[in-house]
């Protein structure tokens, strides 16, 4: 019997992670807030899961005896923590909710994980603790730094972890540093949809696909790349989920650190004009002046995951085009 526990399973990534988990493990436990997520999104998981296994409480990580009790009750002997804010530009408006949120309410799932003995843990980490990166590509061994709160917070919730005397010592902990996944489900059923206006490219360009907007702001195309615009490392939601299995299946005692990415780079033109080719459709654009704190490109050595974890990410750009505007149509 295995029982799992995922702290923000209702999210983009969680919800795909649990739609697959949910055909191997025996129960998944859900805990997530609903802040960027809703229940219509857990009746499709349902749908998917065909197997009645998945459980829903709504919670966040600060609630101690709930989590406690959770875990008790249930026989929880494997954790993910996806749970997170995830609008980098609004943690720089909003330190203090996000540090409360991500750092403190990590602090406490920890302790309840720790109080519990918890064996194998899961932490989704963020390529953004690399900051403006000295070299590409990127590995596990760069220098972090984080250019904004967001990325801050995940160094901070990845130290909690490295320094922990518990989690060195009693459990396999695998901190999973995701560069930038999308894409959708295969089946079209769940996939990215963000409360309010998307923070990220590809949820943006769905949204001028499906004439919502105008058209979408390039932020700068003076950038030291082939064309101008911002290099990023674009991983299919579903090739992110495989990491997360191969990782459950990774047992080593102490804290062990992965890049979850392609290895390929693409810029913002490149995911505009795949999108158009694959998908038949206009996506139109404007440039517009850099944000603060963006960098020219970040893309991973994905090397390491690979020889340990025995995970190379499959699926290529225009899968992750075409299964995102198959998910946007059907649920537009």
């Amino acid at each position: 019997m295995s029982n799992i526990l995922v702290a923000g399973g209702n999210g983009f990534i969680g919800s795909h992670f649990v739609s697959v988990a949910s055909q191997i493990y025996d129960k998944i436990f859900i805990v997530d807030n609903l802040i960027n997520s809703d229940f219509n999104n857990f009746k499709k998981l349902l749908k998917l899961s065909k197997r009645n296994n998945i459980y829903l409480i709504k919670s966040s990580m600060h609630d101690y005896s709930l989590l406690d009790n959770l875990i008790k009750k249930n026989a929880i002997d494997s954790v993910i923590h996806f749970a997170a804010l995830k609008a980098v530009g609004e943690s720089s408006l909003k330190p203090g909710r996000y540090y409360y949120n991500h750092v403190l309410g990590s602090k406490i799932f920890f302790d309840v994980l720790k109080k519990n003995f918890i064996k194998n843990l899961i932490f989704s980490s963020s390529a953004t603790v690399y900051g403006n990166p000295n070299k590409l590509p990127l590995d596990e061994k760069h220098p972090i730094r984080s250019t904004n709160p967001y990325g801050q917070n995940k160094i901070d919730i990845e130290n909690l972890l490295i320094n922990d005397p518990y989690f060195k010592n009693n459990c396999s902990v695998k901190i999973l540093r995701y560069f930038n996944p999308i894409g959708a489900h295969p089946s079209g059923l769940i996939g990215e949809s963000p409360k309010g206006i998307p923070n990220n490219l590809m949820p943006y360009i769905l949204k001028v696909a499906q004439h919502e907007y105008q058209k979408v702001s390039v932020f700068g195309n003076d950038y030291d790349t082939h064309d101008g615009t911002g290099v990023r490392d674009y991983i299919h939601i579903m090739d992110l989920v495989d990491g997360h299995i191969n990782g459950l299946n990774y047992h080593t005692k102490g804290v062990s650190i992965f890049n979850l990415g392609t290895g390929k780079g693409y810029s913002v033109l490149d995911l505009i004009k795949t999108f158009e080719r694959v998908n038949h459709i206009s996506v139109p654009f404007e440039f517009v002046n850099r944000r603060a704190g963006d960098v020219a490109a970040v893309y991973a050595n994905p090397s390491k995951a690979e020889s340990v974890l025995g995970f190379k990410a499959k699926r290529t750009l225009e899968d992750m085009c075409r299964d995102a505007w198959t998910f946007a149509k059907d649920n537009s």
